[in-house]
C-alpha cells in the first residue's frame, strides 16, 4: 500500500452534507478525492473508486453480508484488525444496523474503534432522482467512537453502474456531533479531527474500495443460489 498520504486541497470547494445532492449531478464534481476544511470547521473527505465487474446490487448485498472479522480483514488485510455486528443483518437489511470494527486508517500508529450506524440514503438525498441520474445504490451512515456516546460524523457511498462494473464515489463528513456533549463548533471539530485523520481516511477509502473490487465478483457469485 502506499506510504504517501493524499495531499490537502489547494482551492477550497465547498459542498456541506445539505448540498449532497450535488452527487446526482451528471459526470463529476470539481472535488473528488482528498480533503479540506469547510467554513464551519468540518472535515470534507472524498474518495473515488472504479470496481470492475461489480455493480450496485452487489455493494448493497455486501454492506448486509459483512460480520466476521475473518471477511472483514479480507477486505483490507494490513488496516482491518476486528469486525462484529449489531442490529439488522441479512442481504438487503443492513439499513438499522451498525458495523462495530477496530482498524487503522492508512496503517498504524493508531487503531480506532468504530461503530458505523446505516440509514435510508433518503435522509441526505433525494432518492425519487435516484434512477434519471443512472444511481444503482447510496450507501449512509452515521460514524461514531464504539467507547463514546452518540456519533461524530456521517458518510455516504454513491454508487454508479458502468459498462465495466460501478464506481464508487465517497463521501465523509467529520465533526456532525450527534446526541453527545460536543459542541458542533470550528475549534472542537479542528482538536477531534485534525487535517491528518482526513489524509489517512481518504488514502484508507480509496484502498479498501479497490481491494473490495477484486473479491467482490467472485463472493457475491459464489453465495447466490
Amino acid at each position: 500500500m502506499s506510504t504517501s498520504l493524499p495531499m490537502k486541497l489547494k482551492k477550497k470547494v465547498d459542498m456541506k452534507i445539505e448540498e449532497a445532492n450535488e452527487l446526482l449531478k451528471p459526470g463529476y464534481l470539481p472535488f473528488e478525492a482528498g480533503y479540506q476544511r469547510l467554513d464551519d470547521g468540518v472535515l470534507l473527505v472524498a474518495a473515488r473508486s472504479s470496481l470492475l465487474g461489480c455493480k450496485g446490487k452487489m455493494i448493497d448485498w455486501w454492506f448486509s453480508f459483512i460480520e466476521s472479522t475473518a471477511d472483514y480483514k479480507r477486505w483490507h488485510p494490513t488496516d482491518h484488525v476486528y469486525s462484529a455486528w449489531e442490529g439488522v443483518r441479512g442481504t438487503g437489511e443492513y439499513i438499522g444496523g451498525t458495523h462495530l470494527v477496530h482498524e487503522y486508517l492508512a496503517g498504524p500508529p493508531m487503531i480506532y474503534k468504530l461503530k458505523i450506524n446505516f440509514r435510508d440514503p433518503a435522509e441526505i438525498l433525494d432518492v425519487s432522482l435516484f434512477a434519471g441520474a443512472g444511481v444503482s445504490t447510496a450507501v449512509h451512515a452515521r460514524i461514531g467512537m464504539i467507547d463514546a456516546p452518540g456519533f461524530a460524523g456521517k458518510m455516504v457511498h454513491f454508487v454508479r453502474d458502468t459498462p465495466y462494473g460501478c464506481e464508487m464515489r465517497s463521501r465523509f463528513w467529520l465533526g456532525l456531533f450527534q446526541e453527545n456533549d460536543i459542541p458542533n463548533s470550528v475549534q472542537s471539530r479542528k482538536e477531534i479531527f485534525p487535517d491528518e485523520f482526513g489524509a489517512r481516511l481518504c488514502q484508507h477509502c480509496h484502498e479498501e474500495m479497490s481491494i473490495l473490487g477484486t473479491i467482490l465478483p467472485d463472493l457475491y457469485a459464489g453465495h447466490q443460489k
